[in-house]
């Protein structure tokens, strides 16, 4: 090669170099890689580390008490213990993808306080980009004067309410299979770190891969990676796709550690017990704990959809558990009185049958070593894949019956 060839060459090469850097450093999502809290009695403050400079908005929601900061979707590179410690004014917080390309810090306070500043410092003196959040204490009159105001929730028209489904034209059934939590709401969460958000995320892939093996099912995710979905928007994606059947797995936490085993829930707006009517309002405060406050101007909602909600869909969704739970009683342990009901928000689709699946409690150590095992989750997964199977070929039976 000559020698203004190879100039040419060596040049362009070096250009190439040059916007492959520029690329990948553009392409590559900021990270969080620490935090700190650090408090006196006049303040609190928190920090996160950046790798580099975000935009971020912060507002206020009450009862509970919360700080959100919502920023971009953020690689955060922590260890789950690091999000352990809380002090001053912040009781807890927590972090996640929020919605697509959207990040959401939401911090619980132990009492009312005003954002006092926040803003991002630029590198100096050896510090990468920090995100600062300076918080003071106030009364809740002051409190309550800064709080954003919440969107109402919207419910769907009455024209737009479906009678009960019926046998599809392609002879293909549409199942919806909800992994609760995600992003911003994790859940429980395990002695040993286990996110409830991951376990039901694994069971909903695996669930769907099996199902759709079968060749019978058009089978929908309600969230197909770590990200937050609203409750009502999750009953909305079961509508909108006309399912036939909505399945909402989930791994809870009980008090009494000793106790372990699976449980279905179908919907009741009188709680079959005590403990089904706390799991109930624990999985309906969802959306609070991602930093959304719905409450306001929408109590007559949950009223609406109950009277909307066709016997014979709710007749179906018990229908579908007491085929469940014999299958499911092959594969884990089942508690006494497996079949349970509560006003499960998630399961107030007025024209889907739809049962919430407990697989089982992560405040348990047998049940989270189970739920953290390829082979658990594959044998609830088949349980409820053959459930799935045994309760649509009684409908075609009754459909295709004179």
């Amino acid at each position: 090669m000559t020698n203004w060839r190879y100039d040419i060459f060596r040049r362009a090469f070096i250009v190439f170099l040059a916007c492959f850097a520029v690329c990948a450093g553009a392409a590559a999502k900021p990270s969080v890689t620490g935090l700190r809290i650090g408090s006196t009695p006049e303040s609190t403050r928190f920090v996160l580390d950046l790798s580099s400079d975000v935009k971020f908005s912060v507002f206020t929601l009450a009862d509970p008490y919360r700080v959100v900061v919502d920023l971009p979707d953020m690689d955060w590179k922590m260890a789950k213990t690091e999000a352990d410690e809380t002090r001053g004014l912040i009781a807890r917080y927590r972090f996640g993808l929020f919605q697509q390309g959207n990040a959401r810090l939401v911090l619980d306070l132990r009492n009312p306080a005003a954002i006092k500043q926040a803003f991002v410092l630029p590198p100096q003196a050896g510090a990468g980009y920090r995100f600062v959040l300076d918080l003071e204490p106030v009364g809740r009159d002051r409190f309550m004067a800064s709080v954003q105001a919440p969107v109402p929730e919207r419910s769907k028209p009455l024209a737009e309410i479906e009678p009960a489904p019926q046998k599809r034209v392609d002879g293909r059934r549409t199942v919806t299979i909800d992994a609760g939590h995600g992003g911003v709401d994790p859940g429980t969460i395990s002695a040993d770190g286990t996110y409830e958000k991951e376990v039901t995320l694994a069971a909903a892939k695996e669930l769907k891969k099996q199902l759709e093996k079968r060749g019978r099912y058009n089978v929908k995710l309600t969230r197909h990676r770590d990200i937050f979905i609203p409750l009502g928007e999750r009953v909305e994606i079961g509508r909108r796709e006309k399912s036939d059947l909505f399945i909402s797995l989930h791994a809870d936490a009980i008090a009494n550690r000793s106790i372990n085993g699976g449980t279905i829930y179908t919907l009741s707006e009188t709680a079959s017990d005590k403990e089904a009517a706390a799991l109930a309002s624990k999985e309906n405060k969802a959306d609070i704990i991602a930093g959304v406050d719905l409450g306001a101007g929408t109590p007559e909602v949950a009223e609406i959809l109950i009277d909307l909600m066709q016997r014979e869909t709710m007749n179906y969704s018990v229908e579908f558990a007491s085929i469940l739970i014999p299958r499911m009683e092959r594969a884990i342990a089942m508690r006494t009185n497996s079949h349970r009901f509560a006003g499960f928000r998630v399961l107030k689709a007025p024209d889907v049958p739809s049962v919430l699946v407990e697989m089982g409690y992560l405040s348990n150590a047998q049940d989270t070593k189970f739920l953290k095992s390829s082979r658990g989750i594959e044998q609830i997964a088949s349980a409820v894949a053959d459930a799935v199977d045994a309760y649509f070929d009684r409908h075609d039976a009754r459909l295709s019956s004179p």
